[in-house]
């Protein structure tokens, strides 16, 4: 199982970090230790000052594809839950001027916190899905899968050609703007529309 993560994929968020847009989608990946499952408590590892929360919409492949059109998309992937992309902030952007990879700040032990999934057919209308993040009851992030860049198909399409994708994959796939620093104490809490997905105490 893999972890693929899209990157600038909402207008608004590549420009509050003052990036260009992109034209094709940009991913990078988190190992299978980077997940953090049943709302237990994130830990702020001691090698970062400047902690990042990016709430994600986060979809499941369902079978195996390459080279997937994107015609086809929608039938490689069958739930959708809520995820939290942590970002060393800090390491990020040192590793960014130096032109080196990123994946320290990135897919670090425990860095994707994830709710339980979904099945997209409970979704009224996989175009316009709403979710927010809230930190200690005032709502930083919210978002809309109207807002993406790049469609849930227009992904699957896009990263098959590199990637073989496996059932049990997921895809997170973009944050909205508002992202920003946690601190010991804070308490996140996400919502697929009106509905508390996933929540989690840093410490």
């Amino acid at each position: 199982m893999k972890i693929i993560c899209i990157g600038r994929n909402y207008a608004a968020h590549a420009q509050e970090l003052k990036h260009e847009l992109p034209t094709v989608p940009v991913f990078f990946l988190k190992p299978e230790t980077a997940i953090l499952k049943s709302n237990r408590p994130f830990y702020i590892p001691d090698f970062t000052n400047e902690l990042h929360y990016e709430l994600e919409l986060v979809i499941k492949i369902c079978k195996v594809g390459k080279y997937i059109s994107e015609k086809f998309a929608h039938t490689y992937w069958d739930e959708l839950a809520l995820g939290i992309d942590f970002t060393a902030r800090d390491l990020q952007r040192q590793q960014s001027e130096k032109g080196l990879p990123w994946e320290i700040a990135k897919a670090f032990d425990n860095s994707a916190p994830i709710s339980k999934f979904f099945p997209k057919s409970q979704m009224e209308d996989l175009a316009k899905i709403s979710f927010h993040l809230e930190m200690n009851g005032k709502t930083v992030q919210t978002g809309n899968s109207s807002e993406m860049i790049f469609s849930f198909d227009q992904i699957i399409a896009y990263v098959s050609k590199f990637f073989t994708l496996k059932q049990g994959d997921m895809i997170f796939t973009g944050t909205p703007a508002g992202v920003g620093p946690v601190k010991i104490g804070d308490m996140l809490e996400a919502y697929l529309g009106d509905k508390k997905v996933l929540w989690c105490r840093i410490k």
